[in-house]
């Protein structure tokens, strides 16, 4: 490659990865505003349905978020009576996420949203699933070799 094409946008992963995220996230906006959620707070929900009553620095790592952007989801959440947090009776110093009634009964609201998502795709099954798997297998390649260089 041309040193003069190292920074062209179209060679950037960084914007294609970006550029993706926003597409994809935008063909789940017209399901999420049917449960009135936010794609935030529906993967936030997602890891609470594979796993209620963790602690929120453990749900904080399932979801790649900081406690500056899981905090103020979490207190939506709560407001939406969808979560509800409560200080761990073995450790007070740490909080735990557990799901209300009305979030858990939302999971029967969203069981369709894959399906639903997935046919608005233009991709085989095979294409989706091998793509899937890259991207996590980037993502933790690109955490491992950021998460010991960064500050706690």
């Amino acid at each position: 490659m041309d040193k003069s094409d190292l920074l062209t946008l179209d060679n950037q992963l960084c914007f294609a990865l970006y550029a993706c995220a926003r597409e994809v996230t935008k063909l789940y906006r017209p399901f999420l505003d049917e449960l009135g959620i936010t794609y935030t707070q529906y993967v936030t929900l997602l890891a609470l349905w594979e796993k209620d009553g963790v602690p929120v620095k453990e749900l904080g790592a399932r979801l790649y978020l900081d406690s500056g952007t899981l905090t103020p989801l979490l207190k939506k959440l709560e407001a939406m009576s969808l979560i509800r947090r409560e200080r761990d009776p073995a450790d007070e110093r740490s909080v735990l996420v557990r799901l209300t009634d009305e979030g858990r009964a939302m999971k029967e609201q969203a069981v369709t949203i894959p399906e639903r998502f997935f046919c608005q795709m233009n991709l085989p099954l095979e294409e989706f699933t091998a793509l899937r798997d890259q991207l996590r297998k980037l993502t933790s390649a690109v955490h491992e070799s950021t998460c010991g260089t960064q500050e706690s």
